[in-house]
């Protein structure tokens, strides 16, 4: 099957800032894909190549197997972009901007004003189709920014920021739209800041940093290489903590009269801690376990990429 996205050693840059470098990855064709990165790690540059509005210094980039330099048109056809900015004119009211956009896409006018009302309802504002975009909430210009993205009924649908300063009902709304649009079969690429928003919707995630691919996987492998904290009770506490002889164990430390183990693959670690603790004599209480989340792992290894170039 030809994939949505195939990136291959991708160049851009602005001067002397190198805003892609060597980017590769590819994107399977109905897959829910995040791309993950601080600000400045080359995500929307990215975006801006798929779409037309960036052309590569080098490598290569298709779309569905088509070029996205030599066969531009084919590309933006297939592609639905919802920007982080607004770039939406201001004066017509958004039902006959989602008809214009749909025109461009060769939709008949009758086509073009039911694909509009479609998207309308879809994010739920058609109530509002014949109002200006500037007389929208900040929440209903969200909604309809996707809609404008829905309107050509596209194969990639490409969510910059897509939640960015909504109320967290809104971001809970949206995603249930996107993921309906995905499980139809649409092919999603998301940047977010929300690391929640990729652990929740995404199959898997690229995270990039300085223009560069530092991996991609899916949310469970990723946070499978944090590590767990096992925050342990005990009887009768030592001073300091007992030594472990462990792969898994990285840390082993008293805090405020517990035993706090810091490990990777805790469900592995924990059987043997139990078994060596009651060796030791010690008698567990409780025990509370915290698991790694995706921001940590993203933290760590952004922290490491950056460390690396330095």
């Amino acid at each position: 099957m030809t994939a949505a996205i195939d990136a291959d050693n991708l160049r851009k840059s602005y001067g002397d800032v190198q805003a892609l470098d060597g980017l590769s990855f590819t994107v399977d064709a109905g897959e829910f894909f995040g791309l993950l990165g601080p600000n400045g790690a080359g995500k929307t540059t990215f975006i801006n190549t798929l779409v037309g509005l960036a052309r590569l210094d080098g490598g290569r980039a298709e779309v569905f197997g088509f070029d996205v330099t030599e066969e531009y048109r084919e590309v933006r056809d297939r592609i639905g972009l919802a920007p982080q900015e607004y770039n939406v004119d201001r004066f017509f009211p958004i039902r006959e901007v989602l008809e214009h956009k749909a025109g461009y896409h060769g939709f008949s006018s009758e086509q073009a004003s039911e694909r509009a009302m479609n998207a309308l309802e879809t994010v739920g504002i058609a109530e509002k189709a014949d109002t200006r975009f500037d007389w929208l909430s900040g929440g209903m210009k969200r909604r309809f920014m996707l809609a404008r993205a829905l309107v050509s009924d596209p194969d990639l649908l490409i969510l910059d920021e897509p939640t960015a300063g909504v109320d967290v009902q809104l971001r809970r709304d949206l995603w249930s739209v996107i993921e309906r649009m995905n499980a139809g079969g649409t092919t999603i690429l998301l940047t977010t800041h929300y690391i929640e928003e990729a652990e929740r919707l995404c199959d898997r995630v690229a995270i990039v940093d300085r223009g560069r691919k530092v991996e991609v996987a899916s949310p469970d492998d990723l946070t499978a290489r944090g590590t767990d904290t096992i925050d342990v009770g005990l009887a009768d506490p030592p001073a300091t903590a007992p030594e472990f002889a462990h792969d898994g164990i990285v840390d082993a430390r008293m805090e405020d009269g517990r035993l706090v183990v810091t490990a990777r693959g805790s469900g592995t670690v924990i059987p043997d801690l139990f078994r060596e603790l009651d060796r030791l004599g010690y008698e567990v209480t409780d025990l509370d376990i915290r698991r790694a989340s995706l921001e940590e792992v993203f933290v760590d290894m952004t922290r490491q990429e950056e460390a690396v170039t330095q």
